[in-house]
């Protein structure tokens, strides 16, 4: 165990990501309110939207001093810049997302609970202060992904592109192409080739 822990990276107070919690101490009922502009990590979001780089994200948190830890409850804010999966035109959008995380103390009891109830795992996913310090990365990560559309659309209404020769339709309403019955079709070829039959005949004339 004191090999993994000498393993782990300390996280540094620098990162606009990494939060301090000294100033709640260990008194439960404590809390503090944070507002922050962090600029947004890489690939915060999925594949058809996302979160760009280094763009603006307002956070606001209350962290409370509970008896296992730190809770930390907050929003996040940030603009986002897709791809409509039905025209495939690009847009943008404002992302409006609620979080709530739970950062445990080193030596809380919590982790001994955890791994009783859901076994191993749930000791390697529960998150834990660190000098009184904790990333929030990975529950932005979360907040984030979590929120956004998994089929997202330029607009509700967004007819997409056309099947027969792909142009936008909500550029023009009124598109469509003219579809011959499949019934006629034979007729209409009986016609043209009786046309073209009748054309040679008047040639030899």
């Amino acid at each position: 165990m004191k090999e993994e822990a000498l393993k782990t990276p300390r996280l540094d107070h620098r990162d606009p990501l990494v939060f301090d919690t000294h100033e709640l101490g260990r008194r439960p009922g404590s809390m503090r309110k944070v507002s922050r502009s962090v600029p947004a990590p890489k690939d915060l979001g999925i594949e058809v939207i996302t979160v760009p780089e280094n763009a603006p994200v307002q956070l606001e948190l209350r962290l409370e001093s509970v008896m296992e830890g730190v809770l930390v409850t907050g929003t996040v804010r940030a603009p986002l810049t897709g791809e409509c999966v039905r025209c495939l035109e690009p847009f943008e959008r404002k992302l409006d997302a609620e979080f709530q995380e739970m950062y445990s103390y080193p030596d809380a009891d919590t982790r001994t609970a955890r791994k009783d109830e859901a076994g191993d795992d749930a000791e390697e996913e529960a998150l834990f202060l660190e000098d009184d310090l904790f990333d929030l990365e990975p529950a932005l990560r979360d907040a984030v992904v979590l929120a956004l559309p998994l089929q997202p659309v330029c607009q509700e209404d967004c007819p997409g592109l056309c099947s027969e020769c792909g142009e936008r339709l909500a550029d023009d309403p009124d598109h469509h192409h003219e579809v011959a019955d499949i019934r006629w079709a034979a007729l209409q070829e009986f016609k043209k080739s009786g046309a073209d039959q009748g054309a040679d005949e008047n040639q030899e004339k």
